[in-house]
């Protein structure tokens, strides 16, 4: 065993917020500097729906991965930081 020991979960939680964001992207258009934090987001997200998915069945699973759930935690991690930044004080245009 290694030190640094990554399992299967973390990598499809990355590549699930990773897939979420781009079709946020594609559906929403540019989203300028917020695609950090969107990404990082809908990682975080992805992460927790795994976390969820081993107490709660899901029925759409990718081996012991839950789909279902990462995937739709992916999207209330974007939508969480869409809401706040529509929310939040805009920087003034250039005049």
């Amino acid at each position: 065993m290694s030190i640094l020991d990554i399992g299967p979960g973390v990598i499809l939680s990355l590549v699930v917020g990773v897939f979420h964001t781009a079709l946020y992207v594609l559906i929403r258009g540019a989203i300028g500097v917020r695609l950090p934090l969107v990404l990082a987001a809908a990682i975080l997200g992805a992460l927790a729906g795994e976390a969820l998915g081993a107490r709660i069945p899901d029925p759409v699973r990718m081996g012991d991965y839950p789909l279902l759930l990462a995937s739709l935690l992916a999207w209330a991690g974007i939508l969480v930081v869409a809401v706040t930044s529509t929310l939040g004080p805009s920087r003034p245009g250039p005049s």
